[in-house]
């Protein structure tokens, strides 16, 4: 069954420092960005033992996760959160909270940084939020909103080989974790 990636603290170890060994040795990727989210400890969530999970989530553009497999997992592979496979233990409840709660954090902070390459389009940013809020976005609205929120700024250069014009390329002010002043 697929699962999501973890594995066990050490004794001498920090929860986020574990959380990024196992994230770099059971995904293969690291140098993201990583928050905790929630602590599980219902009964039974393990059949082998009584398991709390103080789980958390990663975000990274999708071109820099190079996915392999660890000694102990057969494979690696990203899946679409609007297609998710069965997955061992409770690992689609976690899911769905990390889903929850990136729904709300992308609404009062800039988390879209952390997700896109440093220059982007107001397509691609558009695309991200809809895909993450899993609806449709009034293309005018959501670009009058984005821009008065003062999270991003114009790059230099045209992102060329689209359907349309070219398009003007952004970048975020900065890529670091702030919540906003005001809200999405």
């Amino acid at each position: 069954m697929w699962a999501l990636p973890g594995g066990f603290i050490r004794k001498k170890e920090e929860l986020e420092k574990a959380a990024r060994r196992e994230l770099r040795e059971e995904a293969g990727f690291s140098g993201v960005y990583l928050e905790q989210l929630y602590t599980f400890g219902a009964l039974r969530r393990d059949p082998r033992d009584r398991v709390i999970t103080v789980a958390y989530f990663a975000l990274a553009p999708r071109e820099t996760m190079k996915l392999k497999a660890s000694f102990d997992a057969k494979s690696a592979k990203l899946f679409s959160v609007r297609i998710v496979p069965r997955l061992a233990f409770d690992h689609s409840a976690i899911i769905r909270y990390a889903l929850t709660r990136l729904r709300n954090k992308i609404q009062y902070t800039n988390a879209a940084w952390s997700m896109l390459p440093k220059v982007f389009t107001l397509g691609e940013l558009q695309g991200l939020y809809e895909s993450i809020l899993g609806k449709r976005l009034d293309k005018r609205n959501f670009r009058k909103k984005i821009i008065s929120l003062g999270i991003i700024k114009g790059a230099s250069g045209l992102k060329k080989g689209l359907r349309q014009r070219p398009a003007r390329l952004y970048t975020f002010k900065t890529r670091r974790y702030t919540e906003l002043k005001r809200f999405f």
